[in-house]
């Protein structure tokens, strides 16, 4: 979206140079506006950003969202309630009626039906669908989110490399983000009272030109201190204080408001269409992991009630977001995901609800390098196992990260221990490689 603020001088653009070359621009860039990154929003910043990195936005569907009632629907059968299954446009393949808008979008989709994580636990269930294995004793992995930082931000970006929304209560504290042994640097950001970060704005008390002013004095002062000295602890908090600099400037970026009237009505007036959109605004900035939890899908009663409240808002928001994607020219580059700590129990239970099942459950990608029209797994007519095609949770983070253009069989250090992406064996899903 063009910036307010830019005059569309091409003496006042930022080039390609200046952008690859200069961390020194782009700071003082920054430092001139604390309100907002208006050097996102020139031309060739954006130019660049469109043939960058891989980004990813996850669609966390929190609690456990019924693959019976989204992509993998069993109509007819004992287990398949009462909604139909409807044709998209993928010759053959078929997802509830609850999702008429992504029936017009799957072939821009990836469908895996066979899912069995064998962990049917909200808490540990959800760090292993974030993380792809089970920790060690004493060696915490980290999650996708952090992965993703860590492979595909920029070492002098000035936005956060890793934004996390879980605004609802239900189930936050048993999926928080987590850099394990990444460190700190690639932490996520944690949004979970609001949609901005707080404690980014400057004071009103403090003048523009007095933070330009401190800025430069601290500037002037660190470098005075940096000469004749080698440090890792001096180099890391430089290099902190710029990332901050750089996330106050980012503040715009959470504010839905910058974008038209006509945006934000065709995403929405819900807390996760507002959310949605403010993941794509951050992805467009460079931000290369975004996650959206939506919740509570634990539908241990009510669950056809529950899921024809809640899936429809899931269809337009991700169809929505897909075509917003599309039309930037950034689907490509930006994988979006649906996926849950599980699935629900084919067997309806005596309240009218499903219960938790990780054995034959669905997730989704989209974009990014995702293979669309694809759907890979099988399940028994009524939906209790996997037939053909099953996936454990190493080998979806493996083809996740494969389909990104991350080798999944690459090695962190931890001290001398190699530790690679997954686990030493696994491997992605062949069938689904671009």
């Amino acid at each position: 979206m063009p910036s307010k603020h830019f005059c569309g001088s091409p003496d006042h653009a930022v080039s390609r140079r200046a952008f690859l070359g200069s961390t020194a621009a782009l700071a003082a860039a920054a430092a001139a506006d604390m309100t907002g990154l208006d050097v996102l929003s020139s031309p060739a910043l954006a130019g660049e950003l469109k043939k960058g990195r891989k980004r990813v936005i996850l669609l966390w569907l929190a609690g456990g969202a019924s693959q019976l009632e989204t992509w993998d629907p069993k109509p007819g059968a004992i287990t398949g309630g009462p909604f139909r299954a409807i044709k998209t446009d993928v010759p053959g393949f078929q997802i509830s009626e609850l999702m008429p808008q992504m029936a017009k979008r799957m072939k821009t989709t990836c469908v895996i039906r066979g899912l069995n994580t064998r962990n049917g636990d909200h808490g540990s269930g959800a760090k292993l669908m974030m993380r792809g294995r089970r920790d060690e004793a004493n060696l915490r992995y980290p999650d996708l989110g952090a992965v993703v930082a860590r492979e595909m931000g920029r070492a002098d970006s000035k936005v956060p490399d890793y934004v996390t929304f879980y605004t609802q209560t239900e189930g936050r504290s048993m999926a928080p983000g987590d850099a394990g042994f990444l460190g700190a640097r690639f932490g996520p950001m944690e949004l979970t009272t609001n949609n901005t970060p707080e404690f980014i704005r400057k004071l009103d008390t403090i003048t523009d030109l007095d933070h330009r002013e401190r800025a430069d004095l601290r500037d002037l002062l660190g470098k005075q201190f940096a000469k004749g000295r080698q440090s890792d602890t001096m180099n890391s908090q430089n290099e902190a204080y710029e990332r901050v600099r750089g996330i106050m400037a980012s503040e715009k970026l959470f504010d839905v408001t910058q974008e038209s009237q006509k945006v934000r009505d065709r995403y929405g007036p819900t807390q996760f269409a507002q959310q949605c959109l403010i993941a794509r605004r951050l992805v467009e900035a460079g931000v290369p992991f975004v996650r959206v939890a939506r919740a509570w899908w634990d539908s241990h009663g009510q669950n056809f009630e529950t899921h024809q409240e809640m899936v429809p808002e899931l269809d337009h928001v991700m169809a929505t977001l897909i075509d917003d994607l599309g039309e930037r020219g950034l689907l490509d580059d930006v994988m979006i995901l649906t996926l849950a700590e599980f699935g629900r129990t084919p067997a309806i239970n005596a309240s009218l609800g499903r219960d938790h099942f990780a054995s034959a459950w669905s997730m989704t990608m989209s974009g990014g390098g995702a293979k669309g029209g694809a759907v890979y797994g099988k399940t028994d007519p009524k939906g209790n196992t996997v037939v053909a095609e099953e996936v454990d949770a190493g080998s979806l983070f493996a083809t996740i990260y494969s389909s990104l253009g991350i080798n999944p069989n690459k090695n962190y250090y931890v001290g001398s221990r190699p530790i690679p992406l997954v686990n030493p064996g696994v491997e992605a899903i062949a069938a689904l490689a671009k």
